[in-house]
């Protein structure tokens, strides 16, 4: 029995120990296993310790790292400098464009028998404006006006647009790198900023238009390009004594004041030297405009262009800032462009019972230039009641022109004149600063003292002032200096066409082809059908 039991306790421990040797070879080879893997690991972990792999031991100096900091924001001063030239072609361009839309409006509301002669005006102002900026207004203009505070002193003809090296014979423009992120050459501004100026000029020609002598206003339209319109910008926007008033300064972001009220005052004064047009309150249904769709057409074009004047204002476009400040001035624009049109729409309805297109029109230009000036520092909801208060002002000067028998074939000073006066007051009024205290101005953030984060208080009310202090002088200046200029041709009998030319048209006494118009196919007895 024992020897039994002995037995197959022997057989069992024998498997047993078979099962445990298998196991064991098993682990002997999944340790062999693991010591291939570990070896691997450690031919790798030695690679990465090699001389190519590890890291530096030698260091930057302080001279290569500001080397290549400087060499980066290069690069990008450059990027930033392309971008605002881009921006700012662009804008003058549309600027630009908007003399065709005055020619457009111009010839429009006059007679078919100028409407030749009124065309080339506007082509005149455009080329002898350009010649009286390049000459003289530039330099007027944006010469350092803030040595003096009064008028700017170099860069008459172009000089200072570039600098030459006599050596190598290299030219290298000039540039003004006052800003933080890039620099804009000279000739960008005097581009950007001729496009202004001739605008403002252009203002006047609408006004004396059917009467004055061509001529004689191509000299008036060189005068106001290259003097009594520089003169205006450099004590604004050329850092002179306006531009710092009162520690403040003023605000007129693109030109209500500086641009439209100039203009607007210079027409004003020659309109009223050159008199009413022969007949104007006797029969005044012969003065009604000939062309509304060239009316039509011409505030599109102007409104078109208005978002290079208002949104180019910003001077640059190289960051999201700037970028979200250009829309919020073009939604602005936007607005209180179509609530100034719908208003002097309704009222004029009220008081004609009839639908008045040119009044739409010029509704709609109202809102434009009313909302020039605080595009930039005023919400929407101040954009919609700047506007329709403009469409107000605009409506009520437009009649009392005609109280006054003072002829403005087009409406310019009542839209220029009286909703730039508006205009300019609206933006210290409306600004989107805290409360009445404290002013904004064109940007994102509160007025500051140099060096301070506070916001500078008590001076909702000096802005105010400052801005009608703008008002007054643009009207002095721009009055005074038009008025005298355009007495002086008047004495000379040179400012005045005839009345035998008013009264046939000065297309068919001084233009070729005598009219402008072609339409229609003539008959055997000669007359057109």
């Amino acid at each position: 029995m024992r020897g039994a039991i002995c037995l197959l306790f022997v057989s069992v421990l024998g498997s047993e120990l078979s099962d445990l040797n298998d196991e064991l070879r098993a682990l002997e080879k999944e340790l062999g296993s693991q010591r291939t893997i570990l070896k691997a690991q450690q031919s790798r972990f030695e690679g990465l310790q090699s001389t190519e792999r590890r890291l530096q031991t030698t260091y930057v100096t302080q001279a290569t790292f500001t080397a290549e900091v400087a060499s980066i924001k290069s690069t990008w001063a450059g990027l930033f400098g392309a971008l605002d030239s881009a921006w700012l072609c662009l804008c003058g361009a549309l600027v630009m464009f908007m003399h065709a839309g005055f020619a457009m409006l111009e010839t429009g509301c006059c007679r078919a028998k100028n409407a030749s002669n009124v065309l080339m005006k506007n082509l005149v102002n455009v080329c002898a404006g350009t010649l009286g900026w390049w000459s003289f207004g530039w330099a007027f203009a944006y010469g350092s006006a803030s040595t003096n505070g009064f008028i700017g002193w170099h860069g008459f003809f172009g000089f200072d647009m570039y600098t030459y090296d006599t050596r190598t014979g290299n030219i290298t423009p000039v540039a003004d790198c006052s800003y933080s992120d890039g620099c804009q050459s000279n000739m960008l501004s005097w581009f950007f900023q001729w496009a202004f100026c001739t605008a403002a000029a252009t203002i006047v020609s609408g006004a004396v238009a059917e009467r004055v002598k061509s001529p004689t206003y191509a000299v008036f339209a060189f005068f106001m390009t290259s003097f009594i319109y520089p003169v205006v910008v450099a004590w604004t926007w050329g850092g002179g004594w306006i531009s710092s008033l009162f520690g403040v300064g003023v605000m007129d972001f693109a030109g209500s004041g500086i641009v439209h009220l100039c203009g607007g005052v210079a027409g004003l004064m020659g309109t009223i030297i050159l008199k009413p047009r022969k007949g104007r309150f006797v029969y005044p249904e012969e003065f009604e405009a000939h062309n509304l769709p060239f009316v039509v057409l011409g505030t599109f074009a102007l409104w078109f262009g208005w978002y290079g004047f208002n949104p180019g204002s910003t001077l640059g476009m190289h960051d999201s800032g700037t970028g979200a400040l250009a829309a919020q001035v073009a939604m602005n624009t936007t607005i209180s462009a179509a609530t100034g049109g719908i208003t002097v729409f309704v009222l004029r309805y009220f008081i004609t019972k009839k639908y008045d297109v040119g009044g739409l029109c010029n509704g709609i230009l109202a809102g434009l230039v009313s909302i020039t000036a605080g595009c930039a520092n005023m919400e929407c909801g101040s954009a919609v009641l700047t506007g329709l208060l403009g469409g107000f002002v605009y409506q009520a000067a437009s009649m009392l022109l005609v109280k006054l028998k003072i002829d403005d074939p087009v409406d310019a000073c009542p839209v220029h004149g009286a909703c730039g006066i508006w205009g300019v007051l609206a933006a210290a009024l409306f600004d989107w600063g805290k409360g009445v205290d404290y002013f904004n101005g064109s940007g994102w953030s509160c007025s500051t003292n140099d060096g301070e984060t506070a916001c500078i208080s008590g001076i909702g009310g000096t802005i105010i002032g400052s801005n009608a202090i703008l008002i007054i002088m643009v009207c002095l200046w721009s009055g005074i200096l038009s008025g005298t200029a355009f007495c002086i041709l008047n004495l000379t009998g040179l400012l005045r066409i005839s009345e035998e030319v008013e009264d046939t048209g000065m297309d068919s006494h001084h233009h070729s082809p005598p009219k402008a118009y072609a339409i229609g196919n003539p008959s055997t007895d000669g007359q057109t059908v």
